[in-house]
């Protein structure tokens, strides 16, 4: 029995000895991330984030890792290291769907980590206004949904927004029901934001046929309206419940298990190619047989993938659409260059949203 407690002591003593060491590597790369961050102030720069460097870091860290910790964690914990050591150089301020809880919050911190200044809006609407005027950084905006489609109103923003995507992320969905009774048969009405209330129909149906269903601005206002009634549940994820306190009552309520939702992330920057990107466009032609087959040719001909096609009405006559796609490929590359121009001459209006690095879950 000695010799065991000898042995623990000895090992947490070493860890202990890792913890200190740990510690000093640590604030020694933020004194360093701070003296960069003078360097940039001197020379004029505006911009202190450089996602193309965050990606180098983040790649050789997984490419490095020695083990036994697998490479996913590595990736997260050195994402709020650099997102912590950048607020010391100049915090970035981002423009979200908001309020706090909702999934567009969670999105925005696995993206740029929890030491950002993070700016919730009422609408995305909003969140293209305070980031083409400058009074955020960045936006982040929910684009699309496996199971229900495209998030419309973040497409026909485009349409007049000067914006760029300049990242994307993705996020697996998992909605819980939230309430602080204890039993299905006393809930009365649920409250939830449209989107999660489809992807949850079948649920519903089963468990609560007899609940009302309520609709909410958003999940997180869900929560907060719920977390005041009696007899009331709301839908949402994980962090809205950790943010307001909400027992969950049930988990995994989305018919789909695959259930994802990708965002973009908005500004002025345009990324540099990775060898992994992807790029969005909006494109519109003439109503006239064989338009679009010409529009796309140039697409097929130069062997470039085409992942996405969605039509939105363009506001700028009846029955007039725009298309917007997405290929694999950046921007700058040869191959890709030239089949836009090929498309251009094809279009009345062809614009070009962003290049940026494809997501992974």
């Amino acid at each position: 029995m000695a010799n065991h407690e000898e042995e623990l002591a000895r090992l947490r003593g070493i860890i202990d000895g890792v913890d200190e060491e740990i510690l000093r590597l640590v604030s020694l790369r933020a004194r360093h991330a701070q003296a960069i961050g003078e360097v940039k102030k001197s020379a004029g720069q505006l911009s202190f984030w450089n996602p193309e460097r965050e990606a180098e870091v983040l790649q050789k860290v997984e490419a490095q890792n020695p083990g036994p910790l697998p490479g996913k964690f590595l990736r997260r914990w050195y994402l709020e290291l650099m997102s912590a050591c950048l607020a010391l150089e100049k915090p970035l301020r981002v423009a979200y769907l908001g309020p706090e809880g909702t999934y567009t919050h969670v999105a925005m911190l696995k993206y740029f980590g929890a030491s950002v200044k993070p700016l919730p809006e009422v609408s995305i609407g909003e969140v293209f206004r305070k980031t083409e005027c400058g009074e955020a950084d960045f936006g982040v905006v929910p684009v699309e949904n496996s199971t229900e489609g495209m998030i419309s109103h973040t497409l026909d923003m485009f349409l007049s927004s000067p914006l760029s995507i300049c990242g994307e992320t993705l996020l697996r969905i998992n909605h819980h029901l939230l309430s602080r009774e204890t039993a299905f048969e006393n809930i009365a009405r649920v409250y939830s934001h449209p989107q999660p209330q489809a992807q949850c129909r079948h649920w519903l149906e089963q468990h609560l046929p007899h609940a009302e269903r309520v609709a909410a601005s958003s999940n997180a206002e869900a929560v907060r309206v719920a977390a005041k009634e009696a007899k009331a549940a709301a839908i949402a994820g994980k962090h809205a419940a950790e943010l307001y306190g909400m027992p969950i009552l049930a988990s995994h309520l989305e018919d789909e298990p695959n259930n994802t939702t990708r965002f973009w992330v908005l500004g002025t920057q345009r990324r540099k190619p990775t060898g992994q990107d992807k790029t969005s466009v909006l494109a519109s032609s003439l109503d006239q047989p064989g338009t679009l087959m010409r529009l796309l040719e140039p697409l097929a001909r130069h062997g470039i993938s085409m992942t996405k096609i969605e039509s939105r009405p363009s506001k700028r006559g009846l029955w007039n659409y725009v298309f917007f796609l997405d290929v694999e490929g950046h921007m700058e590359d040869a191959v890709v260059a030239e089949a836009f121009e090929e498309m251009k001459k094809a279009s009345i209006l062809f614009k070009v949203l962003g290049s940026y690095p494809r997501a992974q879950l």
